[in-house]
This record gives C-alpha cells, sequence and structure tokens, in this order.
C-alpha cells in the first residue's frame, strides 16, 4: 500500500482540521467559490470529485462482468445490501432519530434536510474506496471489480429513482432535473470516460493502463483531500456553532454503518462464501460513495444546507469506521474461511 491509504485516516483529518480553520479564517474565500453554480451544481465541488473519481473509474474492468456466474452469490449479497435494504434502512434510522428520538433538540426545517443527506448517503454505494477496502481484507482482486462494475451499472439507473422516492416519503421536494443532472455528471460521464480511457490504453501497450493509473494517483489523492477541505470549509461556522448536531448526525450513521455490516457478515455465512468474496461483499454494501452523495446533496440543497452537512459528517464517520470493519474482517478471516470451504 503507498503512503495515502496506510495513513489515510491522518490526511482526512487533517483535510478536516484545515478545512475548519480556513473556514473561519477567510469565509469569503469559500463563500465565492459556493458562488461559482451552473445548474445548482457547483463547478469547483465538480472538478475536485472528478479529479478524485476518474482515476478510480479507468480501473473498473467491464469485460469483467461476463465472469459473474461464476460465484453469482457474492454479487447477488452486493446488490440485496446495496438496493433492497440500505438506502431503506438509512431512510428508517433518519426518520426515528430526527422526527422523534432527536426531536426535543432538533428543529423539523433542519431534521428534514439531516434526513436527506442520510438518505443519499444510503442510496450512494460506495465505489472508489471499494478497491483500498478490498485490498486491506485481500478480497479477490478480479470478483471485486464485477462487484463494482455490476455495482455502478445499477447505480446510473436506480440512484435518482430510489433517492427521489425516499426523498419523497420524507417530505422533500425533489427537483428532479437537478438530482438527474448530478447522477450523469457524477457517475454516467466519469464511467464512460474511464472506459473510453481504459480502451485506448489497452490498445496502446500492455503496460500503458498501469503506469497512467500511477501517475494520475496523486491526483486522485489531492482531488480527495481538496473535497474534503472544501466541504469542511463551507460547514465551518456550523460545525463550531454547533457541535453537539455533528455528534447527533453521526450516531445513526454509525448504527446504519455496523447494522448493515453484521447484516452482510451474517448473509456470506449463510451462503458460505469464502473468505476474499465475502470481505469485499459486506465493505462495500457498508461504506459510502461519499463523493456522490455530497455532491448530490451541496446540488439539491445548498452548499450550507443541513443535508450537505449530513453528507459531510457521513465523511467523517466513515474512515475511522470502516478501518475498524476491516480489522473484524481480518480477525474472522480463519473461521470465514472454514466456512466457505
Amino acid at each position: 500500500m503507498g503512503l495515502f491509504e496506510r495513513y489515510l485516516t491522518l490526511w482526512v483529518g487533517l483535510g478536516i482540521v484545515g478545512g475548519v480553520a480556513l473556514g473561519l479564517v477567510v469565509p469569503g474565500l469559500f463563500e465565492a467559490v459556493a458562488a461559482l453554480e451552473l445548474a445548482q451544481v457547483n463547478l469547483v465541488v465538480a472538478v475536485f470529485i472528478w479529479v478524485m473519481i476518474y482515476p478510480m473509474m479507468i480501473q473498473i474492468d467491464w469485460t469483467a462482468v461476463k465472469n459473474v456466474g461464476r460465484k453469482p452469490q457474492g454479487l447477488i449479497l452486493t446488490l440485496v445490501i446495496n438496493w433492497l435494504v440500505k438506502p431503506f434502512t438509512m431512510a428508517a434510522l433518519g426518520v426515528l432519530f430526527f422526527r422523534y428520538l432527536f426531536a426535543p433538540w432538533v428543529d423539523p426545517q433542519s431534521a428534514t434536510e439531516y434526513i436527506a443527506g442520510m438518505i443519499l448517503l444510503g442510496v450512494a454505494p460506495c465505489t472508489a474506496m471499494v478497491f483500498v477496502w478490498s485490498q486491506l481484507v485481500k478480497g479477490d482482486a478480479n470478483y471485486t471489480l464485477v462487484q463494482v462494475s455490476i455495482n455502478d451499472l445499477v447505480m446510473v439507473v436506480a440512484f435518482a429513482p430510489i433517492a427521489a422516492f425516499l426523498l419523497g416519503v420524507t417530505d422533500v421536494t425533489v427537483p428532479w432535473g437537478t438530482l438527474v443532472l448530478s447522477t450523469v455528471l457524477y457517475v454516467v460521464l466519469p464511467l464512460l470516460a474511464g472506459m473510453a480511457t481504459r480502451h485506448l490504453l489497452q490498445e496502446r501497450s500492455p503496460h500503458a493502463l498501469g503506469d497512467f493509473v500511477a501517475r494520475l494517483k496523486p491526483w486522485s489523492i489531492v482531488g480527495l483531500i481538496a473535497t474534503v477541505v472544501l466541504l469542511f470549509g463551507f460547514q465551518a461556522r456550523t460545525i463550531v456553532a454547533q457541535p453537539a448536531v455533528i455528534g447527533l448526525i453521526a450516531i445513526p450513521l454509525v448504527l446504519q454503518t455496523y447494522g448493515i455490516f453484521f447484516l452482510s457478515w451474517w448473509g456470506a455465512r449463510l451462503l458460505k462464501l469464502p473468505h476474499d468474496v465475502a470481505g469485499p461483499a459486506c465493505l462495500i454494501g457498508t461504506s459510502n460513495f461519499f463523493e456522490l452523495a455530497v455532491a448530490v446533496a451541496i446540488s439539491l440543497f445548498g452548499l450550507n444546507s443541513g443535508a450537505a452537512l449530513a453528507t459531510v459528517v457521513g465523511v467523517l464517520v466513515e474512515v475511522p469506521v470502516m478501518l475498524s470493519l476491516v480489522a473484524m474482517v481480518n480477525a474472522r478471516r480463519p473461521k470465514l474461511a472454514a466456512a466457505g470451504a
């Protein structure tokens, strides 16, 4: 693993601290960046997210889809958790906590926006970081590619309808045009660009793809840290003024993450999946495509909205929680391997 993956929590933490500090010291800069919008999509955020996502999309091997029939159970588990369970449990937890349990401390409008942000996290299963988590648990790299490829294909057609349905159920007005535009901008176009680039590089030489991805990797790091700095800079005043709100949002997000993981783990044991398939399958369903969730929240509700804040808190809790789950998967490797044997 490279320096970035090994100290991922540290870099994200520094980005968070730096973003909050800059947001307090030079708020005018972030206000100027916030004003750079087109069709409710912030252009600077869009650029940073593209810089972050594009190198990951190039690594997705769509030809691997033909091998899905060899181990269909792992893919079935991933798809069921990601699209039939996770979005709806996230919405349910959001309503439970912010409409009922936390109602005395949160005003109704803010509660609605926090729920919306949680829903956007729940309906955006992980894409980019899956490869890191899979490597950490010694997952089957080729099968992880299959899982990610199929999952992204489903995301292209399912993200907008499920998000719109759940946001509508929780009494949020959904601007369909912006939601569809965000899906195209942050999922469809990067996928198409990645596929085209991969095809051209593979035709050039056997090593061209690996060399190009290696050169892009530092830019992906820059994109991730810059996005974190920007997002926490936008929310700096809210974070400092209402630190308790961050804790309130984090509670259901952490419960959802561990809950989905253990449900996936139980499913993997039931299906007797080998460790190198079960580990990535559980972690794909557990983690979030927070880049997409943040971008759509900003597009739909604004940079300073409660929805954007909720997705940013998702970034805050995801890395340490996911690393704890990686440790759990690795600790249970012998038992799961025996079950899948």
